[in-house]
């Protein structure tokens, strides 16, 4: 691996996906490349963590094509699947990192959507997970030079935030996930609390020290979604 001069911050919501690059001068929040209507693909600053399985023939052939996609996906990712999703919850996967903590379900096995009828294929916690994962690498990729990335992401130190409550399995989960999406073997995992601490302390420049003493506590709240 070259040597890192980079670091890329990857938001897995429950709701909502985000992504960041960071060097030593600034700091970007990435926007991220998806279908938001039948042939309009626009750039959002977040993706919702929500996945779409659309019925046969519901869409005009080549109408959900991705910018770096030669087919189309057998699922739609992001805003237009929410959109479409509300109205039809069979076919609508969501909340899939929350599946991943679940320990009386497998995250490997085609559970979601939890209880569907409808559709053919189902998909596992891990393989939606695992297709946020993906999307959000592949719209990073196809920017990647006005970051000042290498053509490969991974070169760069990748950090990906998890809820502090997860357990060791649903760690190892979302790390089998980021490796499946082409993150590499390397993607740090980083608790959200303490990623919203370092947040704080980058916010408050050297001036922190002032701020908190020596055996304070810190609260940190979390406004989901």
């Amino acid at each position: 691996m070259s040597e890192n001069t980079h670091t890329i911050g990857i938001d897995l919501g429950t709701s909502n996906c985000a992504l960041a690059v960071a060097d030593e001068a600034a700091l970007q929040v990435a926007p991220i490349a998806q279908i938001t209507g039948q042939s309009r693909v626009t750039e959002e600053s977040t993706l919702a963590s929500a996945l779409y399985i659309p019925y046969e023939n519901q869409f005009s052939v080549d109408s959900l094509r991705l910018p770096w996609s030669e087919i189309e996906e057998p699922c739609i990712t992001g805003a237009f699947a929410r959109e479409i999703g509300a109205g039809n919850s069979e076919r609508l996967v969501c909340s899939a990192k929350s599946w991943l903590c679940q320990t009386a379900i497998d995250a490997h096995l085609p559970i979601l959507p939890w209880e569907s009828q409808a559709v053919h294929k189902k998909y596992s916690p891990l393989e939606a997970s695992t297709r946020l994962l993906e999307h959000l690498r592949r719209a990073l990729h196809r920017k990647r030079h006005e970051y000042g990335l290498s053509d490969e992401v991974t070169d760069a130190q990748v950090v990906l935030t998890i809820p502090a409550s997860f357990d060791e399995a649903a760690r190892t989960f979302t790390a089998e996930a980021a490796v499946k999406a082409g993150w590499g073997e390397n993607v740090a995992l980083l608790e959200e609390p303490l990623a919203a601490f370092y947040a704080w302390l980058d916010n408050a420049g050297a001036g922190w020290r002032e701020l908190v003493a020596p055996g304070e506590l810190i609260l940190i709240c979390d406004v989901g979604g």
